[in-house]
């Protein structure tokens, strides 16, 4: 895909959905850093579920912390991997209250040296929280990226960095939103709704015409 044709693509997405958000819920970074972290290997709707409870409890580190990891568990055994996800968020939790005064901090270094963030959760944190113009690459936007020819990559941080480099700057602070949303709702994985994607023009997957 050329550089004006990502263009347009982008300029799509922008006008179908001009503010784009995550569809975790939460109320302030920390929980958004908690969400983010329970979504690994889970969906955004499980997480939900999960954390409508927990965040009317829970909206601090030191908060998490008093509930404790058994009553964390309570509330997140429905996610996957919730028992690793709970030791790693109780962690976190004091890592944040005894080296950040309980405050999520801002940069990637400090964020990724947390329990349980690697550098996809780091960049959802820093692209939501912060309005950085991070790429947080998931499965939906590896897929979106390589089959449409906007940035093919053999791995995730290969993506990541073609999109960076080939997204238009403008676009930048919502661009992984947009991707993770038409790879989540049109160009899924198992049946991609081509005739309905609103950048099919651009798109340079071989298969495109074949899919309904």
């Amino acid at each position: 895909m050329s550089g004006s044709e990502i263009q347009k693509c982008f300029a799509v997405f922008a006008k179908a959905n001009p503010r784009p958000r995550t569809e975790l819920k939460y109320a302030n970074t920390y929980q958004l850093l908690v969400a983010v972290v329970l979504s690994a290997q889970a969906t955004d709707r499980g997480v939900n579920a999960a954390t409508a409870g927990l965040f009317k409890k829970v909206k601090t580190p030191a908060a998490m912390l008093k509930l404790g990891e058994d009553g964390l568990i309570e509330h997140i055994k429905s996610v996957g991997l919730f028992r690793t996800k709970a030791k790693n968020l109780i962690a976190l939790s004091g890592m944040l209250v005894q080296l950040h005064a309980g405050k999520v901090p801002r940069s990637r270094a400090e964020l990724e040296q947390l329990p349980g963030v690697g550098r996809k959760t780091a960049n959802v944190v820093l692209n939501c929280a912060f309005g950085q113009p991070t790429m947080a690459v998931d499965t939906h936007i590896f897929r979106v990226a390589n089959r449409t020819g906007m940035a093919a990559g053999g791995n995730v941080r290969a993506v990541e960095e073609a999109l960076l480099e080939r997204v238009p700057e403008k676009y930048l602070p919502h661009a992984h939103h947009w991707l993770i949303l038409h790879g989540r709702y049109t160009c899924q994985a198992r049946r991609p709704q081509c005739r309905q994607c609103a950048i099919r023009l651009w798109c340079k997957w071989p298969d495109k015409n074949s899919r309904t």
